[in-house]
């Protein structure tokens, strides 16, 4: 795979994601993963272990597609509460260095009424490119 950063001349750095990225390889495509296990059933009601579960549902999925979390190239996160999001942010942070590590693909954060499974708090979707 190859891929760069895009970082605007004069733009601020942003924090934890980037404004964009430009990619050629293979792409893998990730639908909407929530915290629920592989027998799917929700790991916890607490906003961050929801989020850390989606992100190793995520890391599970590249790897059958022979493709690792450096491969990402693109995350969009749909959340039931900003103050949920915003109050567990520490703990996600932690979460997504362990499972995904210091690779910060373009990211987008959506706060939406609900999400189809009703006690799923996140769901993220992925693309990676390979």
């Amino acid at each position: 795979m190859s891929h760069r950063i895009l970082q605007p001349e004069g733009w601020a750095r942003p924090r934890g994601y980037a404004n964009g990225v430009a990619a050629e390889g293979r792409q893998v495509f990730v639908s909407g993963q929530i915290g629920w296990d592989a027998a799917q059933h929700i790991v916890s009601d607490d906003f961050a272990a929801q989020a850390r579960q989606a992100l190793a549902n995520i890391v599970a999925v590249l790897a059958a597609a022979g493709a690792k979390p450096g491969h990402l190239v693109r995350l969009t996160w749909f959340v039931t509460s900003r103050d949920e999001y915003n109050a567990a942010l520490t703990e996600i942070g932690a979460a997504y260095r362990e499972l995904i590590g210091r690779h910060y693909p373009a990211m987008s954060v959506v706060v939406v009424a609900g999400l189809l499974e009703p006690r799923a708090k996140v769901e993220i979707e992925a693309t990676a490119v390979v």
